[in-house]
């Protein structure tokens, strides 16, 4: 990212009188989008991309009580209480410095990453890059920090037990992917569908329970960024199943992948088995039985991806507009191999233009 005109800081500054959710329930993908333009180099977009989301942003949430160091718990897992949260992380984070706010609360939010449909999670995902990339620490860059780290505590949302399924090891990320038994009634919100979760394929080994010989900092982070991959190029054969909401099985995994810079190594191995558990849960609510045939469904974008770069792939996202689309390009742009661009522009095809 080479942002050297501030957009994104007048961006964020522009979207955070807005809450994080509307419609009840339904996430404020703004502050998540611009700073995917930005990054994919299509800053110039985001302001047109501003004027045509602004009619589905809400006013921010009235304050009920503030939250203290003494009540937080009682506050937890309260969208009731999204804009007592924001206000306590903005009191934070100007009393001490960003990363040691995100360590101290990490371990306490990342049991919740299932809440709010994982969005608050890939929220505090896009804060992080943007604070560690060029420009740095700016005011409005902190502030977003603090309103994805409020709605994450907000929607702290504990996926139910699931009972392990052994793998044969060593088991791919692809292969565990495919294991994941989808759930009986894939019908229904989010929360509805997570309610029947049962089980869940044990991958890496060792997952949940830190047992003996449970990946070391540096081979979580490698198998994370393989989950990551996985997702992505599952994408382009198992996109068709809900095309909008299996983004997040690669989306998600890939925000915790980019905070953990920020973080302790310590901090890594936990982390992967809740990003684990994250794209996991998306998968089984909403994949589809079988995978797309070739003929006739992802052939074509198969075929774009050959000729075409990541810059011209990411370009076809933000043209076509749609949040989900621009920050699932954003991710597989991380990626960056061919299949990852057949993923992105399967995206394109599956979800229907905003702009």
């Amino acid at each position: 990212m080479n942002d050297t005109s501030g957009i994104l800081d007048e961006a964020l500054q522009r979207l955070h009188a807005s809450g994080p959710e509307r419609l009840g329930r339904l996430t404020n993908h703004g502050p998540m989008a611009v700073e995917a333009l930005v990054h994919g180099g299509q800053a110039r977009s985001v302001h047109r991309w501003l004027d045509y989301y602004r009619a589905k942003l809400e006013d921010m949430p009235a304050r009920l009580a503030p939250v203290t160091d003494a009540d937080w718990r009682a506050a937890l897992g309260d969208p009731r209480r999204a804009a007592d949260w924001i206000a306590y992380f903005e009191r934070a984070l100007a009393e001490r410095p960003w990363r040691e706010v995100l360590t101290a609360w990490w371990p306490v939010l990342l049991p919740g990453i299932a809440g709010g449909s994982t969005h608050p999670v890939i929220r505090v995902g896009h804060a992080v890059r943007a604070l560690l990339g060029p420009g740095g620490e700016t005011a409005p860059r902190v502030a977003e920090l603090a309103h994805g780290l409020g709605y994450w505590a907000a929607r702290h949302t504990p996926l139910p037990a699931r009972t392990p399924v052994a793998l044969p090891a060593p088991a791919s990320p692809a292969a565990a992917l495919d294991a994941v038994e989808r759930i009986p009634v894939q019908d229904g919100s989010l929360p509805d569908r997570f309610a029947q979760l049962t089980s869940v394929p044990a991958w890496p080994a060792g997952n949940g329970d830190r047992a003996p010989g449970a990946p070391d900092p540096g081979t979580a982070r490698a198998l994370l960024t393989d989950l990551v991959t996985a997702a992505v190029h599952r994408y382009a054969t198992h996109g068709h199943g809900e095309p909008i909401m299996l983004v997040h099985a690669a989306t998600a995994p890939n925000a915790v992948l980019r905070t953990l810079p920020a973080l302790p190594r310590e901090l890594w191995p936990a982390s992967l088995d809740a990003a684990w558990a994250a794209s996991a849960a998306v998968t089984a609510a909403y994949a589809p039985a079988t995978p797309a045939a070739y003929e006739g469904t992802y052939k074509e974008a198969h075929e774009e991806a050959a000729r075409s770069t990541f810059d011209e792939v990411f370009a076809r996202a933000a043209a076509h507009g749609d949040d989900h689309t621009v920050k699932f390009a954003d991710t597989a742009r991380d990626v960056g191999d061919r299949a990852a661009r057949t993923a992105a522009l399967r995206g394109v095809e599956l979800n229907p233009p905003a702009l």
